[in-house]
């Protein structure tokens, strides 16, 4: 079993899942978008690291978006290396900030504190656990992680490209019973994570509550198990349920990490 993990795609998970969980805090979380209150005006995060994509995450008053504003101020963040930029997401390194002094006071008075909120709620205390509404909030934000980094794994890990390329074109349905549903689309052996549901799923993981899914993500239940007890059901193409949840098996070595 391959249990080595890349840098590089860690990366593209640190950036496109992790980060790209953002948007969701702010719609779930009233103390994130009270961070955001005072930004009457868009700000973009622009992250340079090397052998990445380019990517800017824009923040004002209503939320969090992928993509810059027109006319939107810039902050650049500069990173050495994807090493540099993992250590800044695991809260070890800071990058290289490139803006007028009044924008860096962004990155400290709402960027920092945002990213730190989101930190909590993917690696909670017991006590935070305690809470039934912020442990339902968790597993949602944690499944969105999951799932966004599906779409990292399958197209940048060896492993993930390898169980790629034996999926069909179509979507494959990531599904909570009652509650949420993303879907994978698959064409050309290329993945992309949307989040919302599929029209025409060829196949689909369904967990039936958010309890169940949040033991899976975390390692607490066997997915085994639960597809024996049908907590975890899969449906349609087999083919393409089944190299999915090889992927997501993948996931979970770096989201472990």
């Amino acid at each position: 079993m391959l249990i080595d993990t890349d840098p590089r795609v860690q990366a593209h998970i640190n950036l496109f899942a992790v980060l790209g969980t953002l948007p969701v805090l702010v719609e779930r979380v009233p103390a994130a978008r009270a961070l955001l209150a005072s930004t009457l005006t868009p700000v973009g995060i622009r992250f340079v690291v090397p052998g990445l994509p380019r990517a800017v995450l824009t923040f004002d008053a209503t939320g969090v978006r992928w993509n810059r504003e027109p006319k939107a101020p810039l902050v650049t963040l500069v990173f050495t290396s994807v090493a540099h930029f993992n250590r800044m997401i695991d809260g070890a390194a800071q990058p290289i900030p490139l803006a007028a002094p009044t924008r860096l006071r962004f990155l400290t008075g709402v960027f920092a504190p945002l990213t730190d909120l989101l930190g909590r709620y993917l690696q909670p205390s017991e006590a935070d656990l305690a809470d039934p509404e912020f442990r339902e909030t968790s597993t949602v934000l944690t499944l969105h992680v999951a799932a966004a980094a599906l779409a990292q794994v399958a197209n940048e890990d060896r492993s993930g490209r390898f169980s790629a390329h034996h999926i069909p074109d179509g979507d494959v349905a990531l599904e909570v019973t009652g509650t949420l549903a993303y879907h994978l689309q698959l064409r050309d052996h290329h993945a992309t994570f949307v989040a919302a549901p599929s029209p025409h799923p060829r196949g689909a993981l369904t967990f039936s509550t958010l309890e169940v899914t949040g033991g899976i993500l975390a390692g607490d239940l066997s997915a085994v198990a639960c597809i024996s007890d049908g907590r975890l059901a899969m449906r349609g193409v087999i083919s393409m349920v089944d190299n999915v949840n090889r992927i997501l098996d993948r996931v979970g070595h770096y989201l472990g990490k």
